[in-house]
């Protein structure tokens, strides 16, 4: 597992993400040098990702693991950082005391498109995500009741997608696994 370098001194623009979270409660990122808050998720929301989770736990490689609320930088810049609905990635980060994956460690991210939030997910997050060579790219979008898989980053975009509404399942085949998505709700 490749680790993140040691803390060093924080930047202005991380000090202050810290600080709003800490004050407003609010998950913060610095995605491409601006901060951006996102509210705590709702429950419709936070169920998914919990039946994603649930459904990956038992099926995914011994050296892998889910976690929630954990971050990823991208390559050669912890400054700039996103923290993703969910992330699987090596077993051995949940052992570290880092508060930042290694992109390369990384095989798949899960975003829940939050109910208010028409672009972050949608667009900015696919380019980040791509740029950082994740793998695979889940977003699952309650408002419209689809998913959409992206795989095979290059050169800042996802060569692969495809898409599906709920109730289709979504082959992770890099994973050996599959996400049933019959039970996930809409956004009323």
């Amino acid at each position: 597992m490749a680790m993140t370098p040691p803390e060093q001194v924080m930047s202005p623009l991380r000090r202050a993400a810290e600080a709003a979270e800490e004050a407003s409660g609010l998950r913060g990122e610095i995605i491409r040098g601006v901060l951006m808050m996102s509210p705590t998720p709702r429950g419709k929301h936070a169920g998914i990702i919990n039946a994603v989770a649930k459904q990956l736990l038992g099926g995914l490689p011994a050296h892998l693991d889910a976690f929630q609320v954990a971050s990823v930088s991208l390559p050669d810049d912890a400054d700039d950082y996103a923290t993703p609905d969910l992330m699987v990635c090596d077993a051995a980060f949940g052992e570290s005391d880092d508060w930042l994956a290694d992109p390369a460690d990384v095989e798949l991210v899960v975003e829940v498109v939050l109910k208010g939030n028409s672009t972050k997910d949608t667009r900015d997050m696919v380019a980040w995500y791509a740029d950082a060579g994740i793998p695979a790219y889940l977003l699952i979008d309650p408002r419209d009741g689809t998913w959409t898989l992206r795989t095979t980053p290059r050169d800042g975009e996802f060569q692969g997608s495809l898409r599906g509404r709920f109730g289709e399942g979504v082959e992770l085949t890099a994973l050996g696994a599959k996400i049933a998505t019959d039970g996930f709700v809409r956004y009323a």
